[in-house]
């Protein structure tokens, strides 16, 4: 395993792999690994020649301050997680003067509107700190292809279009949601959660699963509502958001349209965790 901290000397590297005709896979994190980030870096492995795995917290995609402090940060252990897929990974480890200089400040972006729905309308400025990071490790990495967990399936969406709209030059796989036994979607966040509401946590899971089977027999409102009173009840978990969104444009819907597909998305916190969740509804 090779491990970089300054751009200009992983640059130096990638580009010598390059020319070798060497295809570049990217999966970049922001560390706390679990199983969900190493199946993206499996499925990297398996359709590109390098692969490089980025370990950065970024400070501009979050707006709560203590949420940012709090953010493990597991560097050693992230990279014995890593060197249990492959030792053949390049990792990205740099300091925020190494992507940002001195100071740590967004680009403004407009993302066709995807930005304003569900996590925008919690988390202002978030997106235009998730376009910069990418977009930047980008432009250090020149990959051919990059790995995002669809449990982010707005972040997902904006950066399929971010890459569009600035014509770059890498394909984006949106991968499955890796979820413990229970139906947890696993996230660097789960580790933080206190053993009363890591058992508790399934029942977003349970929900939407209940939401769906609910999904073409009843209304939008009907389970809208319905959500809410199920967590309305719950003596632990607090529902932020929930939403049945067409997966296109990421707007609420109030009732479907044939041929269109739609998917639910949910935020809830957990003491003082948050946690996000989507599924696919048809």
């Amino acid at each position: 395993m090779v491990i970089f901290t300054e751009k200009k000397d992983i640059q130096s590297y990638l580009q010598a792999k390059k020319a070798q005709q060497s295809s570049i896979g990217f999966v970049p994190t922001m560390g706390a690994l679990h199983e969900g980030h190493l199946s993206l870096v499996r499925q990297a492995l398996q359709e590109t020649d390098i692969v490089v795995v980025s370990i950065f917290v970024n400070p501009t995609q979050f707006d709560n301050a203590t949420d940012l402090d709090n953010y493990p940060r597991t560097l050693p252990r992230d990279v014995a997680l890593l060197e249990t897929v492959s030792n053949n990974l390049v990792v990205y480890a740099p300091e925020v003067t190494d992507i940002y200089g001195e100071v740590a400040q967004s680009e403004n972006f407009s993302f066709g509107g995807l930005e304003f729905e569900m996590e925008g309308q919690f988390r202002p400025g978030h997106f235009n700190g998730v376009g910069t990071i990418v977009k930047r490790l980008f432009e250090i990495v020149t990959p051919d292809h990059a790995y995002f967990g669809q449990k982010d399936f707005q972040q997902l969406a904006i950066i399929k279009y971010m890459v569009t709209a600035y014509n770059l030059p890498v394909t984006i796989h949106g991968c499955p949601i890796y979820r413990e036994a229970n139906g947890l979607a696993l996230s660097s966040r789960n580790e933080r959660l206190k053993p009363a509401y890591k058992a508790a946590a399934p029942f977003i899971y349970e929900t939407l699963m209940a939401a769906k089977k609910q999904f073409g027999t009843k209304s939008v409102e009907s389970i809208t509502s319905w959500v809410a009173d199920a967590f309305a009840k719950h003596e632990l978990l607090k529902l932020e958001y929930f939403t049945i969104a067409d997966e296109q444009t990421l707007k609420p819907i109030t009732e479907t349209v044939t041929n269109k597909t739609y998917r639910a998305f949910i935020a809830v916190y957990a003491d003082d965790i948050r946690l996000i969740d989507n599924i696919p509804l048809n």
